[in-house]
């Protein structure tokens, strides 16, 4: 039955169905023709699938993430960010990874940051001179931290699947994500000194003192939701509640920027980005339950122990799998498919499940960056009014910035687990 099933799906992938339609079908025709199961499996398991209380995290930071572009928080971090480093060489495209990195520390999206922060900073990059390429792909990069550094909707998609503590999760996705955006910080800082782009880039830069005034309380929330998590205050699924309450107060009565007519349509967006994320879950907690009853785990684990001798073998044949799957299927539906499987073959290997759990999900941010289907690619290049062709070879050197970041994160262990055993 696996066989077939994997089969059918792949090929359902290949001629462009949805990826939760072609899990279900696939499911249903491999427990039909190859299983002596009833079909009322089908709902039984996609329900059990949605009933998780952590998982009520994913649509509340989904609307938070929305709020927070609409209600002006975005608007404000970005000239935080500008006055901090615009004096600088480059000082605006620094300030597009800064505040993708801080925008990231809350709504938990690379779609959402590439959207929101792209939106006011790469109009501003190309006015500036900066090839539109190549600011596209520096915005796009850096939306990519958005689903590594906590709270991280992958990542609390790994800790459902394999019962993972997302709490440690999340500590251990700091270390990896400051060193991906200290590393794209740098590429920008060389990049513009040997091209001679963004001398300008001081011009209408605010005064750090006033802008600090004004992004203080947009500062405060990855703050206060972080602490509280970190600090037992909270669990992440109630930081999700107190993201959207506190995005809510600041866009409607602080920075008055959401009225009552703008509440429906961002109540809208979020809905629909929520409901294609939770079918995505729900069938891929099918298709899991399917695969557990077979031996395909078993075989997969025989297969893993007999070719690869070291966890440094077993690393690289993931790492490339990984890349490879980030570029084609949607994140959240790699991780509900391939980490239930593929974490217990790492466990044999030594290999922490944090530690895992943290390198699958920068392999598969990277593979939404990589060309030509990256998903945050298509998002900063419609942000940008270009095509998807024209920025390819401009991705090649933050491309590139990341990959050196995956192979340390890889080898070296601490970078994911020093905070989480400190």
């Amino acid at each position: 039955m696996p066989t077939a099933i994997v089969s059918l799906l792949i090929a359902f992938i290949s001629l462009s169905v949805p990826i939760a339609v072609a899990i279900v079908i696939a499911s249903a025709i491999g427990l039909y023709f190859f299983s002596n199961l009833p079909l009322i499996i089908i709902p039984q398991r996609m329900f059990i699938g949605l009933d998780s209380f952590p998982l009520m995290a994913v649509p509340l930071f989904i609307l938070a993430g929305n709020i927070m572009g609409q209600g002006g928080v975005s608007k404000r971090l970005v000239t935080f960010a500008k006055s901090l480093v615009g004096n600088l060489q480059g000082g605006l495209a620094i300030s597009c990874v800064i505040t993708s990195m801080i925008f990231a520390a809350v709504s938990g999206s690379s779609v959402a940051t590439a959207y929101a922060v792209g939106a006011i900073l790469l109009p501003a990059m190309i006015a500036h001179g900066y090839p539109k390429p190549m600011a596209t792909a520096i915005q796009a990069s850096s939306a990519n931290l958005g689903i590594i550094i906590p709270p991280s909707v992958p990542l609390i998609m790994y800790g459902v699947s394999t019962n993972t503590s997302i709490g440690k999760l999340f500590l251990a996705a700091i270390g990896p994500g400051l060193l991906m955006g200290v590393a794209l910080i740098i590429m920008v800082l060389v990049w513009c000194i040997v091209t001679g782009h963004g001398k300008n880039d001081a011009n209408d830069q605010q005064g750090l003192l006033a802008s600090s005034k004004d992004a203080l309380l947009a500062l405060l929330m990855p703050t206060m939701i972080l602490g509280g998590i970190y600090g037992g205050v909270f669990t992440p699924t109630e930081a999700s509640a107190i993201a959207v309450i506190y995005g809510l107060i600041l866009g409607v009565f602080v920075y008055k920027e959401i009225t009552l007519k703008d509440i429906p349509r961002i109540l809208k967006g979020s809905v629909v980005a929520t409901s294609s994320v939770m079918l995505i879950i729900a069938a891929a907690s099918l298709l899991s339950f399917l695969v557990s009853r077979s031996d395909l785990p078993q075989l997969l684990s025989t297969f893993a122990t007999d070719n690869f001798s070291t966890k440094l073998q077993f690393f690289l044949a993931v790492n490339l799998l990984l890349l490879v799957i980030g570029m084609f299927v949607e994140t959240s539906a790699s991780i509900l498919l391939l980490a239930p499987i593929l974490a217990p073959i790492a466990i044999l290997y030594g290999i922490d499940p944090v530690h895992f759990g943290v390198v699958m999900v920068v392999n598969l941010a990277i593979g939404m960056f990589t060309p030509p289907l990256g998903v945050t690619l298509f998002a900063a290049s419609q942000v940008a009014e270009i095509q998807v062709e024209k920025v390819i070879l401009a991705t090649l050197v933050p491309l590139g910035t990341l990959l050196c970041c995956l192979v340390l994160i890889t080898i070296f262990p601490s970078i994911t687990l020093f905070w989480v055993n400190s």
